[in-house]
C-alpha cells in the first residue's frame, strides 16, 4: 500500500499537529556555508523564519516549533479549522489578499485593496468557502513557505528550475506524548548535528527564541524590581509584565505558548495579531519545556550513555507517562521510529480506524515509547 494521502493524515476541516520536513533538491544548501561553492547563504535562514512568523498571522495555521537547517527546515504546525469557521466572509478576503493580492506597491508589499475587489471575493460563495478552506490547509501553508523561498533563492542564484528535492514530508502527530517528542527532536537538530553547542546557541530554532524571551523577561524583571518598592502591588505588577515578556515577546510572540493552563489568564488573553490564538499545547510550562530539553540535549551527546533524570524532572515525564529511557531514544530516533504516524497505541488506532487504513503506524515501535 502506497504513503497516506494529505486529505487522510491532515484533513483540512479538523484540527490536527503535523511535523514538516522540507529538503533542498540535490541536498544542496539552503543556508550557511557551502564548502563546495565558498558561498555562504547564512542570510536565507532569516528569509524562511520571517516567511512563517508572516503565515502564522495570515493563515488559520499555528506554529509550535520549528528549525532551519543547512539544506531543509522542520516545522510543527497545528491547522485551526474552528477558528476560520468564525471568519467572516470579508475578513477570509482579506486575509487572503495578504497571502495573494491581486495589486503590490513598488517594494513588493500588497496593495491596500478597493472595496470593489473585496466584495468581489466576498460576494463569489464557492470562491469565498474554497479560500476559507485554503487558510487551515497545511498542504497551502508549505506551499506558500516553499513557493516564496524558492522564488528569492533562484532570483538570487540567477537560475531557473526546481529548489526543492519534491513535496514535504509530513508526519501526524496524534497526542501530547509525541508532541512533546517532536518538539525536542526538532530543537535539538542543530546540537545533534554539531551546529551548535547547547540549545540557546541554536540560531533559528523555537528553543532560541523562546530562551531569548526568558531571558529578557528576568533581565526586565531584574531592573523593575531594583526601580520599585517592596509592595505585594509592585510585585504583582512585575509578575505580570514578565509573564507578558514570556509569552507575547519579541522572538517568539508568534510561536503557540508551550503552557496549556497560564498563570495568569488575563496575560494570555491579550491578543496581538502575530498569531491566531494563544492557545497552548502541552501540559507544562516553558521553563520545564526548556529544562527537559536541556536535559534531553546532554543525554543524546553523551553518545548512548544515559545520566541519572534529575528530580525535579521526573513529574514531567511522569504526567505525560513517559519513560525516561525510551524516552531519549525516541527523541534521537524520531523520523526512523515514527516515520508514518506518532502517538500512544490508542492514538494510532483511532487514526487508523478514521483513515481506514489496515497497515499499522508503526505501531510497536510507539507502543515501546510511549507504554
Amino acid at each position: 500500500m502506497g504513503r497516506p494521502r494529505r486529505a487522510e493524515t491532515c484533513p483540512y476541516d479538523q484540527v490536527n499537529v503535523v511535523h514538516c520536513v522540507n529538503r533542498c533538491v540535490r541536498r544542496g544548501y539552503l543556508c550557511g556555508q557551502d564548502p563546495v561553492s565558498g558561498r555562504n547563504f547564512e542570510h536565507r535562514r532569516g528569509w524562511i523564519r520571517a516567511r512563517l512568523e508572516f503565515l502564522a498571522g495570515a493563515m488559520a495555521i499555528e506554529v509550535l516549533g520549528y528549525a532551519v537547517m543547512s539544506n531543509h527546515f522542520h516545522v510543527i504546525l497545528r491547522n485551526r479549522s474552528d477558528i476560520v469557521e468564525k471568519l467572516s466572509d470579508r475578513e477570509v478576503a482579506l486575509r487572503w489578499w495578504q497571502l495573494c493580492p491581486q495589486r503590490r506597491n513598488e517594494d513588493g508589499s500588497p496593495a491596500e485593496p478597493t472595496e470593489f475587489e473585496i466584495n468581489a471575493w466576498t460576494t463569489d460563495t464557492e470562491r469565498n468557502q474554497e479560500l476559507r478552506r485554503r487558510l487551515s490547509d497545511v498542504s497551502w501553508f508549505m506551499r506558500f513557505v516553499a513557493g516564496d523561498i524558492a522564488k528569492r533563492a533562484n532570483k538570487e542564484d540567477e537560475v531557473t528550475g526546481r529548489f526543492w528535492e519534491g513535496r514535504f514530508k509530513c508526519q501526524p502527530l496524534l497526542d501530547d506524548a509525541a508532541i512533546l517528542t517532536c518538539m525536542q527532536y526538532v530543537d535539538l537538530n542543530p546540537v545533534r548535528a554539531g551546529i551548535a553547542a547547547t540549545p540557546e546557541h541554536s540560531d533559528f530554532t523555537s528553543a532560541q527564541d523562546r530562551i531569548a524571551d526568558c531571558q529578557l523577561a528576568v533581565s526586565g524583571e531584574s531592573r523593575q524590581r531594583k526601580h520599585s518598592d517592596a509592595s505585594h502591588a509592585s510585585t504583582r505588577q512585575v509578575r505580570a509584565r514578565t509573564e507578558h515578556v514570556t509569552e507575547h515577546g519579541p522572538r517568539a510572540g508568534w510561536l503557540q505558548p508551550i503552557a496549556l493552563d497560564p498563570p495568569r489568564m488575563r496575560v494570555r488573553q491579550r491578543h496581538t495579531g502575530r498569531r491566531n490564538s494563544n492557545d497552548g499545547f502541552l501540559n507544562l510550562s516553558v521553563s520545564e519545556y526548556l529544562e527537559l530539553l536541556d536535559w534531553t540535549g546532554r543525554q543524546i551527546r553523551r553518545d548512548g550513555k544515559r545520566g541519572t533524570i534529575p528530580t525535579r524532572l521526573a513529574p514531567i515525564l511522569k504526567r505525560l507517562k513517559l519513560d525516561a529511557e525510551v524516552f531519549v531514544d525516541s527523541v534521537r530516533q524520531f523520523r526512523r521510529w515514527h516515520s508514518s504516524g506518532t502517538g500512544r497505541p490508542a492514538s494510532l488506532e483511532r487514526q487508523l480506524q478514521r483513515t481506514g487504513r489496515n497497515r499499522p503506524l508503526n505501531a510497536s515501535l510507539s507502543r515501546q515509547a510511549f507504554a
